[in-house]
């Protein structure tokens, strides 16, 4: 007779997909905040979270839709914008004293130059000290700025189609697609005046 052995269930929220608890506990043995980046198909929801027995606490919480408050009026979700929610959640968690953090961005493994870096990149330059690699895995300062995207529009200009397609909501916005680096300067300046 074949033996059997009880059939081991996982815990629920890795069965949903929600947690790599093998991650989460490195990140927990570290023993610090941890920045917590998420991206939804709107908008980049950044966090500083502690560890505590009965669960994690979110002691600051900002997400890029902010960032129309302070004039944005292009996307939410790209470069700029997750450079800019970075510096934010930056400036927030230096106003409650902290000073030092660790990056975890869930099941998603970041590529080099990419929007969590950009978002990395925003919570660094205001000031909080978060290990990283090197410096080769930020995006240039010309694609955080959006250069690239006031490039990009002036390819499309000679093909309504493509550029209405394109930039409906930029346009719907009433946002300016020659001005995105200047945008960017100038909210960023308002965020660190706030």
């Amino acid at each position: 007779m074949a033996s059997r052995k009880p059939k081991t269930v996982a815990y629920r929220r890795k069965r949903e997909g929600k947690t790599n608890y093998k991650k989460r506990l490195k990140l927990l043995l570290a023993q610090t905040n941890r920045v917590v980046v998420r991206f939804t198909q709107t908008q980049v929801i950044g966090q500083v979270v502690s560890f505590e027995p009965k669960g994690d606490r979110v002691i600051v919480s900002n997400n890029s839709l902010n960032l129309k408050k302070l004039g944005w009026n292009y996307s939410y979700k790209n470069v700029p914008a997750s450079y800019l929610a970075g510096f934010e959640l930056g400036k927030k968690a230096l106003a409650k004293g902290i000073k030092k953090a660790i990056l975890d961005t869930g099941f998603k493994s970041p590529l080099k130059k990419s929007k969590t870096y950009a978002f990395l990149k925003g919570v660094l330059d205001a000031g909080v000290q978060i290990p990283n690699k090197s410096e080769d895995i930020f995006p240039s300062q010309d694609r955080i700025e959006g250069k690239h995207i006031e490039v990009y529009a002036d390819k499309l200009k000679s093909n309504d189609v493509a550029f209405n397609k394109q930039f409906s909501k930029y346009l719907k916005n009433k946002a300016q697609l020659t001005g995105i680096s200047a945008k960017f300067n100038e909210v960023k300046q308002k965020i660190e005046s706030a």
